[in-house]
């Protein structure tokens, strides 16, 4: 049994025109399948925890000890990364789910780095297979503060804790996200095959107006990392995000560890001139832009700054932490 996540609204509204067409593939070769179509922000977290945890309980019961644990439960995703990122947070049991992704939305980090096919038909039938893949590092984030203030879409509840898969930054790489996931321009962009664009026009602009706040980075090897005026800090497990920007360009997607990189203490036309040779992978050389490998880190800001988990933003926060978790996410793509 295939459980199917699918995001009606991704690429513009194409979602569900999209998985129509896929869903013939288990028409014709007889797979038993549930659909399950997205409503809203959380709705994905909802289905993946309902699901893998009537599962769980299944597998766990009297009558099939014969089978408890042997048989995981396989959910598809159909969408960007922010409804990949809701079905991560919703899974009951990572050892006992496998997640196959289908990539239909506008930034696609999450797929950039795994030489994803290109053609959905061709990456659906390797998720049919039914295997594991490949198992990558997943990360924790959990609110130590949150703020009152919610972003301008946001789930109903929002956990002190989160679960991502790409990355998770605060400050100007949160503020972006949060600009664009209300963003008229994104979908005028996304509809004309544009919507790449997005977050570099809406970073420019983020940019200029930012904060100078200072903050702390603590590392795990017990050291602390001072910025008077801070910029943003992403912890990548992948190396791209925001659309394509290669902000860690050495990350290793199953090491346990995340690559923190962070730019501050450095004149916003820096970073402006930063940015086209971040999209490279080609800027640490830049002065103002650091660099460090962690399995752990507690960031500490003087004032609450928005916080995106896979470009998804819930609240701000002054004091998270965040955990990289080994090869917590089994992949059948």
């Amino acid at each position: 049994m295939y459980y199917c996540i699918v995001n009606p609204s991704a690429r513009s509204g194409k979602g569900k025109e999209i998985w129509e067409k896929l869903e013939q593939k288990f028409l014709n070769k007889g797979i038993e399948y549930t659909t399950y179509l997205t409503k809203g922000p959380g709705d994905g977290t909802s289905i993946a925890n309902i699901i893998t945890s009537n599962n769980n309980k299944h597998s766990s019961s009297e009558s099939d000890k014969s089978t408890a644990g042997n048989a995981p439960v396989k959910l598809v995703v159909l969408g960007g990364d922010g409804t990949l990122n809701e079905v991560i947070n919703g899974i009951a049991d990572f050892n006992k789910t496998l997640v196959g992704y289908i990539p239909i939305g506008s930034s696609n980090d999450f797929a950039r780095d795994l030489s994803y096919p290109k053609d959905t038909d061709t990456l659906l039938d390797t998720v049919l297979q039914g295997k594991t893949v490949r198992k990558l590092d997943l990360g924790k984030l959990t609110f130590n503060t949150m703020t009152k203030p919610l972003s301008r879409l946001h789930e109903t509840e929002v956990s002190n804790t989160r679960i991502f898969d790409v990355s998770c930054g605060i400050g100007f790489d949160a503020a972006v996200c949060e600009e664009a996931l209300s963003s008229g321009t994104k979908n005028f962009l996304n509809k004309i095959g544009l919507g790449k664009l997005t977050y570099g026009l809406i970073a420019i602009r983020q940019l200029l107006k930012a904060d100078r706040i200072p903050c702390d980075i603590e590392l795990d090897n017990g050291q602390t990392v001072h910025l008077k005026h801070f910029i943003f800090i992403a912890a990548m497990i992948h190396h791209y995000e925001g659309g394509g920007f290669n902000f860690a360009p050495k990350a290793d997607l199953s090491d346990g560890k995340f690559d923190l990189v962070y730019a501050g203490d450095m004149p916003k036309l820096r970073m402006i001139f930063a940015l086209p040779f971040s999209f490279f992978g080609n800027y640490y050389w830049i002065k103002g832009i650091g660099h460090h490998v962690a399995g752990k880190v507690t960031i500490k800001t003087m004032l609450p700054m928005w916080v995106h988990t896979d470009g998804e933003v819930s609240v701000k926060s002054d004091n998270i932490t965040l955990e990289c978790l080994k090869e917590k996410l089994q992949l059948m793509c």
